[in-house]
């Protein structure tokens, strides 16, 4: 849909909703692996009170979406939808949004593990608070890497909690979250530290990072902080000095406090606002986006993306 006033919108997206009852969407009705996920027709979604509907243009492929068909979050007996992060367009609005208007380029954060639609879908619908403008600087594919890896990304790092120059250490630097995470780390004024693979060295300086560490070695000295993308646990806070900071991702997995050492464990949230801040930092040339590789909606349930993998994935519909 291409952009036009609102009022050409809202006609269009209403011929749309009476034409297109409904979509395509990948979904499980039971745990297990790629082949338990399906491409299967179900009723496009209506945006409720403080909602929108997103036509979906690229949504990221990410670990979480193995986890949750292999039932990590549970779900027994639900059918499983997946897809966190959207690209698109609005295509309808709920009741009490304001801000926001038909065809309206946008990208969002559609939370939670176990739903019965994820954004590998034609269409869905997130809270309007989820959803930031579009970057402009990049497509829509690009685009759609950016809402849970960024924000991922963006919560660790603020989570430090450092004062400016200290040493800080991103575990899996040259991952989709790692490598963000090591561009917001250096923009906050840390000298970081990137442990990764030893092919991605020249990768990983060029995303920001003062030193570079090759997978199964350590550091020469301590470090202030630690964000531990590679989820090494025990490890890699041993690394971190005496009253330092360590950050995780997956909550309930950090290892045990030591020495002082403050032990976060983040969990992501769907918050437009500060997505907005990182669409910025895109448009401003600040921050890098990497996709993988891309493929259409109908093969969503092929690809099995690792933690190790060094760019999001995306489908498009």
């Amino acid at each position: 849909m291409s952009e036009t006033q609102q009022t050409t919108g809202q006609a269009t997206a209403t011929a749309t909703t009476t034409a297109m009852t409904t979509m395509a969407a990948a979904v499980a009705e039971g745990f297990g692996g790629p082949e338990r996920v399906e491409i299967v027709r179900v009723p496009v979604p209506r945006p409720g009170a403080g909602q929108v509907r997103v036509r979906v243009r690229a949504a990221g492929l990410n670990p979480v979406d193995g986890a949750v068909r292999a039932g990590v979050f549970g779900g027994e007996g639900q059918r499983l939808g997946f897809g966190w992060d959207v690209a698109g367009e609005i295509d309808e609005l709920g009741a009490d949004v304001a801000g926001w208007a038909v065809s309206d380029r946008v990208v969002g954060l559609h939370y939670g593990p176990v739903k019965p639609l994820g954004t590998h879908a034609e269409y869905a619908v997130l809270d309007a608070s989820a959803l930031a403008p579009a970057p402009v600087t990049v497509d829509t594919v690009t685009a759609a890497a950016q809402p849970l890896s960024g924000l991922t990304a963006a919560r660790a790092v603020d989570l430090l909690e450092l004062p400016a120059g200290a040493a800080v250490l991103v575990t899996g630097a040259a991952g989709a979250v790692g490598g963000l995470a090591v561009q917001l780390a250096a923009r906050a004024g840390y000298v970081v530290t990137a442990l990764a693979g030893a092919d991605d060295e020249e990768l990983v300086r060029s995303l920001g990072a003062a030193h570079f560490v090759p997978r199964g070695e350590t550091p020469a000295g301590a470090v202030d902080g630690v964000v531990d993308t590679a989820v090494l646990g025990g490890p890699a806070l041993a690394l971190v000095r005496d009253g330092g900071s360590y950050v995780g991702l997956i909550p309930h997995a950090a290892p045990a406090p030591e020495r002082g050492v403050r032990v976060v464990e983040q969990e992501v949230a769907a918050d437009g606002a500060h997505l907005a801040r990182l669409v910025t930092l895109v448009d401003a040339g600040e921050l890098t986006l990497r996709v993988a590789r891309t493929f259409p909606l109908e093969e969503a349930p092929r690809p099995t993306p690792s933690s190790r993998t060094r760019a999001r994935a995306a489908a498009s519909s």
